[in-house]
């Protein structure tokens, strides 16, 4: 097998996407559980730019890392300043990591057009920053910044950027589809050319790829690039990155380890450490979590819905041979098959589902859930992003459900004074036979409610105490009613080993939460129960 190199820039490249930003305590976080997956490189940040940055670098080296190396990224010196005097220069140097990745113009188009050099000032410029961080004794990786562009408009001058950084001193050359155009024909093509020109002028010379996904291709390209040749790739956890995100790592290292591979059946390439791979849906719902994101259901491998089965047909299929309609194991990656409930679903499904709610599969229960199903459907209801309820709707036709609490009435206040909003909720609930009352103050009426909840729950229940909301969501489902229309809330909640929602729909939005809040709170309780 060849092993391929997995450069992460999660913390500098992907940082630079909308809606992403790391504090410095999340930036030393991500590094460790990075490492502990056996990334070869973790780009810290640019250390130029801002003190954060050049905290984390100083912070991280007191961290012993077990098999990364840490890299700081940084440009070549400005135009008509020497090398001494660049202050990106110095501060890369300042940063004491050890492998600097240092980015410049393989363009003569950008040389020219954008920094404003000529094409022989941009190669001084190139050779000068890395003859420097070199005698600073610092490993250089050098990114080739638009180098597919550039070598589409002019191969001469793109080749002679890689010959002058090969010529003064560099580990890698990595090739960038900055602009993430290209297509994976051309990624192909060109990446074989340089990889054969080294292979005579410098062997030991490691050539590499930093995809963008500007036309949905990054992992397309990284992949083609390492069939020709490439054996380093950059990229984000989750593709986070500028404009449409980077090369996603958690699947660049899962068709790698996984899907390719010779004739032999055998793997074709090494990525990662021993059984990282089986990680991977875990650090990628880590990081979405840490930024405070919901997960990307619809992402290759690692996605919630990766290896979810709502067609009837489909499950049926997978009940026979799961290679059907499931193109690996979603173990292999961390991830499990989920079956989906509707009323389109037919008895394959809930068959499936007999499993792992214990439910006895016999024709009168799957007859008696799908009537269900379908009536609470006409109402509204979506079981299949709600498994939370559907687990509690189970244990109800099968005559198996007994409520922890009974929630018997329940008031909601809100008043605005001065504008200044504040919510008190005030529920009564009966719990072993005796009425308790109590009231909590909140940030609207779910909150509020969630708070008095629990003021009551958690003294007979401490267990609810690891359960948090994650996510709310309201949708309404029949529009043409108005303000009288009947809502559906959505609530995501978890605990410290299992994600699950819970759905209400009412034509009173405070109604339809509480009933999903119920719902996900006597989910949490009954999750010890044998039948969930």
């Amino acid at each position: 097998m060849r092993r391929i190199e997995l450069y992460d820039t999660t913390l500098r490249d992907g940082s630079q996407a909308e809606g992403v930003a790391f504090s410095l305590p999340d930036k030393l976080h991500v590094a460790e559980r990075l490492d502990t997956l056996g990334f070869d490189f973790i780009e810290g940040g640019y250390p130029g730019s801002n003190e954060k940055d050049m905290g984390f670098f100083t912070e991280i080296a007191k961290r012993p890392l077990q098999t990364t190396r840490v890299t700081a990224f940084g440009m070549t010196r400005r135009r008509g300043v020497c090398v001494e005097e660049d202050a990106g220069l110095a501060s890369l140097v300042a940063s004491n990591a050890q492998t600097i990745t240092l980015v410049g113009k393989s363009s003569r188009f950008q040389a020219e057009e954008v920094i404003l050099v000529s094409g022989e000032e941009n190669l001084t410029m190139i050779d000068e920053s890395i003859r420097y961080l070199r005698q600073a004794g610092r490993s250089v990786i050098f990114d080739a910044e638009h180098f597919f562009d550039g070598y589409k408009g002019d191969v001469a001058y793109s080749m002679s950027v890689l010959d002058t950084a090969v010529a003064a001193g560099v580990s890698h050359l990595v090739l960038c589809d900055t602009n993430g155009g290209s297509m994976p024909e051309e990624i192909r093509a060109i990446v074989r050319a340089v990889v054969e020109h080294f292979a005579v002028q410098a062997p030991n010379i490691v050539v590499g790829v930093h995809c963008h996904n500007d036309c949905g291709l990054a992992v397309a390209n990284s992949l083609v690039a390492v069939e020709a040749g490439a054996s380093h790739i950059q990229g984000t956890i989750n593709g986070f990155g500028e404009r449409c995100g980077n090369a996603d790592l958690t699947t660049v290292a899962a068709c790698l380890a996984i899907k390719l591979k010779g004739a032999d059946g055998n793997p074709l390439y090494q990525v990662l450490g021993d059984g990282a791979v089986r990680r991977l849906t875990e650090v990628s719902r880590f990081l979405y979590e840490l930024l405070n994101k919901r997960v990307a259901r619809y992402q290759p491998f690692v996605g919630t819905s990766a290896f979810a089965h709502k067609g009837g047909m489909h499950v049926s299929g997978l009940a026979r041979a799961t290679a059907s309609y499931e193109h690996i194991d979603p173990s292999l990656v961390g991830n499990e098959r989920r079956v989906l409930i509707s009323e389109l679903s037919g008895r394959s499904n809930l068959v499936a589902l007999a499993k792992k709610f214990q439910i006895a599969s016999n024709r009168e229960l799957m007859d008696q859930i799908l009537r269900e199903l379908a009536t609470q459907e006409r109402h509204g209801y979506q079981y299949e992003a709600a498994e939370g309820s559907f687990a509690l709707l189970v244990k109800k036709c099968d005559g198996s459900f007994q409520p922890h609490f009974d929630l018997r009435r329940y008031q909601v206040q809100t008043l605005s004074l001065g504008g200044n909003v504040n919510t008190v909720a005030n529920l009564w609930t009966m719990i072993d036979g005796n009425e308790l009352f109590t009231a909590a103050e909140g940030d609207g009426p779910i909150h509020a409610m969630d708070e008095a909840m629990r003021k009551i729950l958690d003294l007979r229940f401490p267990e609810l105490r690891s359960m948090r909301l994650v996510d709310y969501k309201v949708r309404v489902v029949n529009s043409e009613a108005a303000t009288a229309a009947r809502v559906v809330v959505v609530i995501e909640s978890r605990d410290d080993d299992e994600v699950w929602s819970t759905i209400g729909v009412h034509e009173n939005i405070i109604e339809a939460s509480r009933i999903a809040l119920q719902d996900s709170v006597e989910y949490k309780l009954h999750k010890s129960l044998p039948k969930i």
